[in-house]
């Protein structure tokens, strides 16, 4: 594992191996790279990138306004500087947008598309919710940490009591105007992209329980995104990348290995 810096900025984690395409994490909002840990580690023997979206992390973000497109370019940068030409990329929350997003522009740059935690045509209560927990957390400077409760399952917070402080900090440790021009692009976002554009092999998944991104969003999404198919994560929640990683990381896996 190797871990650098692009000319632009970008902070990445990236474990070469030669026999095959990389496997590209996208974090989301408020996060960076360290929650794919549990896919890092399975996925030891796979080239795997990893890296902080912009304004996340280590990675940096100098422009005042900033849409998807930028952070699709700077994976687009990315992958250039390491001269790889083919990727199956994987998006979480924010990060399956950026994806949507860099799908639609460089499909030709993919060999397979996973969608974990993704949103899609939010109704009139969901918006409102996520417009309210935004303007909170312009009003706090920060985004609450009762997110993880939505994020995890009681009993996983119980019984993992480190990955409650871990998330936590990385939350707490945000550059808070960064952040908070990402968050509005995850709340106002408009279900806009041109899907017909999506060619690849597309996998949908996210948690049983995950009340943000929820089935009914995954189920419609597929109808939009050709040659999708759908997972459902028993008993997950929005991190089941984390609390279910065992059940992910078999379904990310046969996944990419029959697009390969």
């Amino acid at each position: 594992m190797t871990t650098g810096n692009t000319a632009s900025g970008t902070f990445y984690l990236f474990n070469k191996k030669e026999q095959s395409s990389p496997i590209v994490f996208i974090h989301g909002v408020g996060l960076t790279h360290e929650i794919w840990q549990p896919q890092l580690d399975f996925f030891k023997n796979y080239s795997t990138l990893s890296y902080d979206i912009l304004g996340h992390g280590k990675s940096k973000l100098e422009k005042e306004q900033i849409d998807f497109n930028d952070f699709s370019n700077q994976l687009l940068d990315l992958i250039d500087e390491l001269t790889i030409d083919k990727i199956h990329l994987v998006g979480f929350s924010i990060g399956s947008l950026i994806a949507r997003n860099f799908s639609t522009r460089f499909n030709n740059r993919l060999k397979s598309l996973i969608l974990l935690g993704s949103i899609y045509k939010r109704t009139s209560q969901q918006q409102q919710i996520v417009n309210e927990r935004f303007n909170q957390a312009k009003k706090d400077l920060k985004l609450s940490k009762q997110a993880l409760k939505r994020w995890f399952t009681d009993k996983y917070l119980e019984d993992n009591p480190d990955t409650y402080e871990k998330i936590s900090s990385i939350l707490s440790s945000n550059n808070i105007e960064n952040f908070l021009k990402a968050y509005e692009l995850f709340v106002k976002h408009q279900n806009d992209e041109e899907f017909e554009k999506i060619k690849i092999n597309t996998l949908l998944m996210t948690g049983e329980y995950d009340y943000g991104s929820t089935i009914e969003m995954s189920q419609e999404l597929s109808k939009v995104i050709k040659n999708s198919e759908l997972k459902i994560i028993k008993d997950g929640k929005h991190l089941c990348g984390i609390e279910c990683a065992d059940e992910v990381n078999l379904s990310i896996k046969d996944f990419v290995e029959k697009n390969d």
